[in-house]
């Protein structure tokens, strides 16, 4: 292994007959849209007729649920809440949606009940009533930017810093902000070892690994593997990895990746939501500060 420099950004050259670890990122899929099938008229109706949609309501009781620990503090579940909301009401307003849309694992996590029973055991009487309040205390609560209705994209952990969109979904909705709070938690590091068998597998045979470029949050942009190049996006993706910013570091019969955040960092970090509302912040504060905006609407209203 040799620790090179390039553009003074450190690159890792790690050579080795290289493979592969095969990630399957599960997601819970569910039947409660085959239920619904008028959601979409549903909700446009609200816009004349201002009354509680229950339907769009208990939808993010379910993303909720499944998105965010019902342990976290009330004010993350409720800034959790709004940013599921405006995610769905975008999508239903925005991209020609369908019931399938939001169910899919580019999109929205979601349980039923049984999956709720399933994953609370004897305590789902107590969380599914914490997330309930959440979701009653926001009701058709969502967020825009400049009076429009934008991706609320939110992730799991992050590395010290969000992204910004344009670097992960090529839009400019969302930029960077800090999120030092994040570096504390249990979920922030995570090293995964891949053995030279695996790696090869998925990969082939290979001499280097090089790391070519972070930006400016220390997210990997640019990692090569012999003259192949991909972008650190493709490679998480291709590897598995928990997040873009991963250092790399190799033994005789291995490779450990070691990652920092989980998720593709752009939007609300869930992990920082909760370290926020810790610190008596209220679920706007913590939607304003990931998002960069003040602007607060009600669906029903």
């Amino acid at each position: 292994m040799k620790i090179l420099t390039y553009a003074s950004v450190p690159i890792l050259v790690v050579y080795l007959g290289l493979f592969f670890y095969n990630y399957n990122a599960s997601f819970i899929k569910n039947d409660f849209f085959e239920s619904m099938p008028k959601l979409e008229e549903k909700v446009k109706d609200t816009e004349k007729n201002p009354v509680v949609d229950d339907t769009l309501e208990n939808y993010i009781i379910g993303v909720v649920s499944c998105e965010m620990p019902a342990s976290f503090n009330i004010e993350a579940l409720k800034a959790q809440a709004v940013a599921a909301r405006t995610f769905a009401y975008y999508k239903i307003n925005k991209e020609n949606f369908n019931e399938a849309n939001l169910t899919r694992a580019t999109d929205q996590c979601y349980i039923d009940e049984n999956a709720m029973k399933e994953k609370w055991g004897n305590t789902y009487d107590k969380y599914k009533e914490i997330v309930s309040s959440a979701v009653k205390a926001t009701e058709g609560e969502i967020i825009k930017k400049n009076n429009e209705l934008f991706k609320t994209y939110y992730f799991s952990t992050s590395n010290g810093y969000t992204e910004d969109a344009l670097t992960v979904f090529k839009n400019n909705d969302i930029t960077s902000v800090s999120s030092p709070w994040d570096k504390d938690t249990s979920g922030y590091k995570k090293v995964t070892t891949f053995t030279k068998e695996e790696l090869t597998k998925k990969l082939g045979s290979f001499n280097a690994i090089t790391i070519q470029k972070r930006n400016k949050t220390n997210h990997v942009e640019q990692v090569s593997v012999d003259s192949k190049t991909y972008t650190g996006i493709e490679f998480r993706k291709l590897l598995g990895l928990r997040s873009t910013d991963f250092t790399i570091d190799l033994s005789e019969d291995k490779i450990s990746i070691t990652t920092y955040g989980y998720g593709h960092g752009v939007g609300m970090s869930q992990t920082g939501a909760n370290e926020l509302a810790k610190q008596n912040k209220d679920y706007k504060y913590i939607l304003s500060y990931y998002y960069n905006t003040q602007e607060f609407s009600n669906i029903y209203v």
